[in-house]
């Protein structure tokens, strides 16, 4: 009903509301002029207050806030273009409420007229061949479409694009070996599965492999025009605000995405990372058998440290303590006077607190121990590995495909790396002044903080061997290097944009100086009777190293954080998914 002319209303800014049960009287007032102009159609008069918070004139009581007043020209104005704004908005929302409805409803009939299209395979094509999508054997010829006919193929991945062009649809399928690029045309691109895919879902596809049109690109420059194609009712992917592109995308933030781990691993980089992970360990694996290495699995659950008690994992094992290992150093070493060199890729334990991109507290440790050897044996071998590792990685053009993907600029190093003294270095860093933590000139026996060793790292850009660190901030076992006793037999590998990704040594070899080093750093030598009494029965000079490959990774394939080049990242407050 019409309101009457000159009709007064009430705007009370602390005590009214802006709602449908208000009606602008003295008992139900308005919160806004705003909303009072916009809900009148008439301009009526407004009265206004603040009957809470108002001013009170000097000398008056507080129920002058209750007083009614005429709202300002100015006030009155802008309510009526902010009531203009938004009536203008709401035609506008209707209009396209209307217009999506309409075409909701389109869309429906489409989809009911969709369910009548049932696809049959035609038995009178060739017998399909059941391939991977990086197939690209001898047995595989690619058609044009024409006068030459390609093979006819059943293929199964899962939809990680689709773009749809008039009545064709592309997808690109992925199925953890590669991709291949699909067209659908016909009654397979108007089926309800077709009209409703969603990405990730599984499909298993027939159709002749042709070769792409002139100027075209898809992996391995062909595609795959189907004619026949299954999609089961579970194999299809959720859609929606559960749809994958609405959970992990590039804005999504780091510690989300590593909840979503699971998922985030179907993504390009991630798996890329993974895979290039699983062909450097496997190189790994060739290198080490071509130097005649010999493969073994030491303990998890160890009674002794290696790297300090401060980050033991203890745990209670039956009726004893036990940790979980921080190293398998120990146990190699035991290993070489039966098997000669060897080596061993295992999960090593860190329960360091520490939250940089470059610490986990679960990570693989590639780890050997080479007997009857010096130090610049040592040096050599280590050397030859990571530049052998790295040629039969790039060996395979998929893998150094993905690597270039993920580092563009990556190149080689160039033998022989850097070495630096320990010494030298704080000579270097104290004349391109670079601080220690307490932002001091660094001094002999520092231990040089992550920070400094990755910036000179990176000034320098090409790997370094630095070594002969001072006994006092090394581990016990450590070989003195006999012409400096003050120092060790040790080296650390530094690689560009990530820092430290080896640590090793010559190991002490006569057992009334490893006993020393026991009584020096407060450790019982009880437990390690396994370990000293090597020193008892036929001792050599032998040395070994760890190498991380979460690090080695971080820096092959340029990724800011060890956290993304490992399955399942556990670090300090993190042990999920």
């Amino acid at each position: 009903m019409a309101d009457k002319p000159e009709q007064t209303y009430y705007i009370d800014e602390d005590a009214g509301l802006d709602s449908e049960t208000q009606d602008g009287t003295q008992d139900l007032p308005y919160k806004s002029l705003g909303y009072a102009v916009l809900t009148r159609t008439e301009t009526p008069k407004f009265l206004t207050r603040k009957s809470v918070t108002g001013e009170v004139p000097e000398g008056a009581d507080a129920s002058a806030r209750l007083e009614w007043k005429p709202v300002a020209k100015a006030a009155l104005k802008k309510a009526v273009n902010y009531a203009k704004t938004q009536k203008k908005k709401a035609e506008k929302e209707k209009e396209m409420m209307a217009i999506r409805l309409k075409e909701e409803e389109a869309r429906q009939k489409v989809l009911e007229e969709a369910k009548k299209v049932v696809l049959e395979e035609d038995k009178s094509l060739p017998a399909p061949v059941k391939i991977k999508l990086d197939d690209t054997s001898d047995k595989i010829t690619l058609g044009n479409g024409n006068d030459v006919k390609g093979t006819r193929v059943r293929v199964f991945g899962r939809v990680h694009r689709e773009r749809r062009q008039k009545e064709v649809m592309f997808l690109t399928l992925r199925d953890g070996y590669g991709y291949m690029q699909v067209v659908l045309t016909g009654p397979l691109s108007k089926t309800y599965d077709a009209l409703t895919l969603t990405r990730e879902t599984s499909m298993e596809i027939l159709g002749e492999l042709r070769e792409v049109p002139a100027g075209a690109h898809a992996p391995n420059n062909r595609e795959l025009h189907a004619d026949y194609y299954k999609i089961h009712s579970h194999w299809k992917a959720a859609g929606g605000d559960d749809a994958i592109t609405n959970r992990v995308s590039k804005d999504t933030e780091h510690a989300t995405l590593l909840d979503l781990r699971h998922l985030t691993l179907r993504g390009e980089t991630a798996s890329k990372v993974m895979i290039v992970r699983d062909a450097v360990e496997f190189a790994f694996n060739q290198v080490y058998k071509e130097l005649r290495f010999r493969k073994v699995s030491p303990p998890a659950l160890v009674q002794t440290q290696v790297e300090g008690g401060g980050t033991l994992f203890k745990l209670n094992y039956y009726t004893e303590e036990a940790y979980l290992t921080q190293s398998s150093q120990l146990y190699l070493e035991t290993c070489l006077p039966s098997m000669g060199d060897v080596y061993c890729i295992e999960k090593s334990f860190r329960a360091e607190k520490s939250l940089t991109r470059r610490h986990l507290s679960e990570y693989t440790h590639v780890e050997a121990e080479l007997d009857f050897i010096d130090f610049n044996d040592l040096l050599d071998h280590l050397e030859n590995v990571i530049c052998r590792v790295l040629e039969v990685t790039l060996s395979n053009p998929v893998i150094k495909q993905y690597i270039m993907d993920l580092n563009p600029e990556f190149t080689a190093p160039e033998r022989p790396f850097l070495r630096m003294k320990y010494e030298d270095a704080i000579k270097w860093l104290n004349e391109h002044e670079i601080v220690n933590e307490d932002g001091e000139a660094h001094k002999f026996g520092d231990d040089i903080a992550e920070a400094a060793e990755r910036r000179m790292t990176d000034i320098i850009n090409r790997p370094i061997f630095l070594t002969h660190f001072p006994a006092e901030i090394k581990a016990f076992y450590m070989q003195r290097d006999k012409e400096d006793p003050r120092v060790t037999e040790s080296v650390d590998c530094l690689m560009p944009g990530v820092g430290e990704i080896v640590g090793g040594s010559m190991r002490m070899d006569q057992l009334d100086e490893l006993m020393a080093a026991f009584g020096r750093e407060g450790i019982d030598p009880t437990p390690y009777y396994w370990y000293w009494e090597q020193r008892k029965y036929g001792s050599s000079p032998h040395g070994g190293y760890g190498l991380g490959l979460e690090r080695f990774l971080a820096w092959l394939c340029k990724q800011h954080t060890v956290r993304d080049c490992c399955l399942y990242p556990r670090y300090f407050g993190r042990c999920k998914p």
